[in-house]
C-alpha cells in the first residue's frame, strides 16, 4: 500500500491574504504545485468607473496599505499621461522623495519583520526580539524614518492624502522637511547595520531563470519612471504593456495571473530590478551590495531580502539627496484639463512593477480602469519556485519542508492588501 504524506499549514504567518496553497507528488515526482488566492474580488477597477480622475490617486490608494504610495504614484503619472500634463521637475522631486519613503518603511518591514524570522528558525519578530533585541529595535527606528517622510510629504503615514493628478495639494516647506536630514543620516547608518546582519544569514540554494521585468530609466535607479524592460531583451514604453503582456484567469484563484504573450513566466520585484539596474546603483550602493554578498545579477529569491536592504539604503540616500537641494514647488500642481483619451503609467512599487490604464472621457470620468499588482505578475513565478525547491528537497522532513514553503512564499513579499492574509498548505503524495 502506498504511503500517502500531507503536510498542511493552516495558516501562515506573515503573509497577509487568504489562499491555499497544495503540492501533489507521485513517484518521487512534482506533479502539481497549486498557489491559489480565494479571498473575494474587491472590484476597485469596475468602482472606479464613473469617479472623477481626480479621484483616482486617493481611491487606489485604499488597495494597499503597506503601499498606497505606489497606486497614487501610478494612478497620477496615468492620468497625466492621458490629459498631456507635465507637473514639472520639482513636483517630480518631491514625488520621488515620497516614493522613497514608502521603500523604506516596506522593505524594512518585509526584510526584517516578515523575512528575517525565517532564516532564524523564529515564528515571528516578536518571538525572534527576544535573542536580537537590536536588531529588532534598530528595524522599528529605520521603518519610523520611512514613516516620517510619507508623513511629511503625503500628509500621513498611511493612505497619504496630498497627493494628486498634476502634483500635490500643498507642498511642504524646506524649513518643514528639514529635520527629516538628521534622522535619515542616522538611518542610514541603520541601514548598513541591518544589510550587515542579514548578509550573515544562510540561504538555501535556487537559481531561478525566469524573464525579469523591471523599469529602467536612462541615468536613475528605476523609481517612478523609464520604460519597461526584460532580461529576454523587451524594451518598450509603458503605454505598450498590453500589447506584450496578458493577465489569465485560473479558475481555482480569484487572482489574475500575468505573463508575456507567447511567453513564459515573467518576475517583477527587487530581484528584476537589481539585476537589471544594477549600473544604475551609485559607486557606494554597489560596493555594499558586494561586500553583502551579491553580484551584479541575484537571481536566487532567498537573497531577495539582502536586496531590498540594498534599496533601502539606496533610498535613504535618494531621500537625502532631494532634501539637501529641495525647493518646493510653485504653484504645488498643474491644472489639468480633462480630454477623452487613454493614458497609462508603471512604477516600481517596492514589489515590482505596477501598471494602471485608464480610459476617460471629455467630462473627466473615469470610463475604464485596468490595475496590474506586482503579485499577479508574479504568482506563476512563486508557482515555479515552490516545484522547483520541492522537486528538489523530497528528502526533508514534513516540518522542514512546510517552513520552507512557506518561506518560498515570502521570498516574494506577495502583496499583502491585493493578494493573500493567510495560506493554506497541503503536500500530497504517495
Amino acid at each position: 500500500m502506498s504511503k500517502v504524506r500531507t503536510i498542511t499549514v493552516n495558516a501562515l504567518a506573515r503573509v497577509e491574504g487568504e489562499g491555499g496553497l497544495k503540492v501533489r507528488v507521485r513517484a518521487g515526482k512534482v506533479q502539481e504545485v497549486r498557489l491559489d488566492i480565494y479571498e473575494p474580488p474587491r472590484f476597485f477597477e469596475a468602482f472606479l468607473k464613473g469617479r472623477a480622475l481626480g479621484e483616482a490617486p486617493d481611491l487606489t490608494a485604499r488597495i494597499c496599505g503597506i503601499c498606497p504610495v505606489a497606486y497614487q504614484m501610478s494612478s497620477v503619472h496615468a492620468m497625466e499621461a492621458a490629459c498631456g500634463a507635465d507637473p514639472g521637475p520639482r513636483v517630480r522631486a518631491l514625488r520621488r522623495l515620497l516614493y522613497c519613503g514608502e521603500w523604506i518603511e516596506s522593505h524594512v518591514l518585509h526584510a526584517a519583520m516578515l523575512h528575517a524570522p525565517d532564516f532564524l528558525g523564529y515564528e515571528s519578530a516578536l518571538h525572534m526580539a527576544k535573542d536580537h533585541p537590536e536588531a529588532v529595535t534598530l528595524s522599528l527606528r529605520l521603518k519610523k524614518a520611512g514613516n516620517e517622510i510619507v508623513t511629511a510629504v503625503g500628509g500621513r503615514e498611511i493612505h497619504p492624502v496630498n497627493v494628486r493628478v498634476g502634483g500635490f495639494w500643498r507642498a511642504p516647506s524646506a524649513a518643514e522637511l528639514a529635520p527629516l536630514v538628521p534622522k535619515l543620516e542616522t538611518a542610514r547608518g541603520e541601514a548598513v547595520a541591518l544589510l550587515k546582519w542579514a548578509s550573515g544569514f544562510t540561504f538555501p540554494d535556487l537559481d531561478l531563470h525566469h524573464e525579469l521585468v523591471s523599469l529602467r530609466h536612462s541615468s536613475e535607479y528605476p523609481l517612478n519612471e523609464g520604460r519597461i524592460v526584460s532580461s529576454e531583451g523587451l524594451d518598450i514604453a509603458a503605454s505598450e504593456w498590453e500589447q506584450h503582456f496578458e493577465e489569465e484567469h485560473v479558475q481555482r484563484s480569484n487572482a489574475l495571473h500575468a505573463r508575456r504573450k507567447g511567453g513564459g513566466i515573467i518576475q517583477t520585484g527587487p530581484l528584476a530590478r537589481y539585476t537589471l539596474n544594477f549600473d544604475r546603483l551609485p559607486a557606494a550602493i554597489q560596493a555594499a551590495a558586494q561586500e553583502a554578498g551579491l553580484g551584479r545579477e541575484c537571481r536566487n529569491p532567498f537573497k531577495s531580502i539582502l536586496v531590498r536592504c540594498v534599496e533601502t539604503l539606496w533610498a535613504i540616500d535618494e531621500a537625502l539627496a532631494i532634501l539637501r537641494t529641495y525647493e518646493p514647488p510653485g504653484p504645488s500642481f498643474v491644472e489639468v484639463v480633462p480630454r477623452e483619451a487613454v493614458g497609462a503609467a508603471a512604477t516600481e512599487a517596492p514589489r515590482g512593477l505596477l501598471f494602471h490604464r485608464y480610459r476617460i472621457g471629455g467630462d473627466g470620468l473615469i470610463k475604464e480602469a485596468r490595475i496590474v499588482p506586482p503579485t499577479a505578475q508574479n504568482l506563476r513565478a512563486m508557482e515555479a519556485d515552490l516545484r522547483g525547491f520541492v522537486q528538489n528537497h523530497l528528502d526533508l522532513a514534513e516540518d522542514r519542508l512546510t517552513l520552507l514553503c512557506e518561506q518560498v512564499v515570502r521570498n516574494h513579499d506577495p502583496c499583502i492588501s491585493c493578494a493573500t492574509h493567510f495560506l493554506k498548505l497541503k503536500i500530497d503524495r504517495d
